[in-house]
């Protein structure tokens, strides 16, 4: 019994990943795919970036803030990529420190604010450029552009020093076993045997001051373009203005319904089988930098022309 008990109070110093429950001996095979889809969204991204740089035709407000959401993508991609392809998938190697967790999470959780911030930036430029296009390049400077991704930066960095902070004081000695394939704040402090009160607090701040406040701005952005858009008499003026919002729709739409869901599914899903959690915990981290490249891609003219015409060029 007293070996148990030693056991069972001993500090822990590592966790333990989760692959894919049920289908461990598949992880080789699982792996083909999720390789092809990281390397769609490393692929995507950069070229994004690479084309919005080198191409003086698309410096402009709304190709600035597109670099800045194919640039926040690819630290997620990054973020999660060397725990869920790598460790788990590849070599089997499940285990993370307590330090490496915090980075992960810190730099995880760090980069999904910095895009839902992004995602509220886009909606502001599309507010500007329907309702107020005399004024477009007056308002969005490029000093006000880079001063709206320095906020960015800084509230990230406000909102997840104190969670990481904090972390570091909690005591952990049961089990280690994660939920998912990477360290996700609300799994983590599942797991400590101290009081996480304050740490659960802190992190509904964080949520409360990024997605609480960013979406009802995004809501409030497209309010008012629809009620601008509605006023315009020709209906082929209000597709077009429409259709120039499509792709950071999609993007929204991309970003927040596998987060949503994921948070409904910690919340709500306990009952549910783990392969649930683990497949939603996945999709909310992949799908927004495999699609948004894609998404701009074919939805933007004049990002797809120049894409075609270096690509023609190679």
């Amino acid at each position: 019994m007293m070996k148990i008990s030693n056991n069972l109070t001993s500090p822990v110093s590592t966790f333990h990943l989760t692959g894919i429950p049920g289908l461990e001996e598949a992880h080789a095979w699982i792996s083909i795919p999720s390789f092809c889809l990281y390397a769609t969204a490393l692929l995507g991204n950069s070229m994004i970036l690479f084309v919005i740089v080198r191409e003086q035709s698309l410096h402009e407000p709304m190709y600035y803030f597109l670099s800045m959401l194919s640039a926040t993508d690819l630290g997620l991609t990054i973020s999660t990529m060397s725990t869920t392809l790598v460790n788990i998938l590849w070599f089997d190697a499940r285990e993370i420190s307590l330090d490496g967790c915090i980075v992960q999470m810190f730099f995880l959780h760090g980069f999904a604010l910095m895009e839902s911030g992004v995602l509220v930036a886009m909606a502001f430029d599309r507010f500007i450029a329907i309702c107020d296009p005399l004024r477009y390049t007056t308002i969005l400077t490029n000093a006000r552009i880079s001063q709206l991704g320095m906020a960015m930066v800084i509230r990230m960095t406000v909102l997840m020093l104190p969670l990481v902070l904090l972390l570091k004081k909690l005591s952990f000695c049961g089990p280690n076993g994660l939920s998912h394939s990477y360290c996700y704040h609300p799994d983590v402090i599942k797991l400590s045997c101290s009081d996480t009160k304050v740490n659960s607090m802190c992190g509904l701040a964080a949520l409360i001051l990024s997605t609480g406040i960013d979406t009802p701005c995004i809501g409030l952005s497209y309010i008012l373009i629809i009620r601008s858009v509605l006023s315009i008499a020709s209906p082929k003026e209000q597709y077009k203005a429409f259709s120039t919002c499509a792709s950071h729709i999609g993007a929204v739409a991309i970003f927040y319904t596998p987060l949503i869901s994921l948070s409904l599914v910690h919340r709500y899903g306990q009952l549910a089988p783990k392969i649930v959690h683990t497949m939603m915990a996945n999709m909310y981290l992949m799908i927004p930098p495999v699609l948004n490249p894609i998404l701009y891609s074919a939805k933007t003219s004049q990002l797809r022309k120049v894409v075609g015409k270096l690509l023609l060029a190679k």
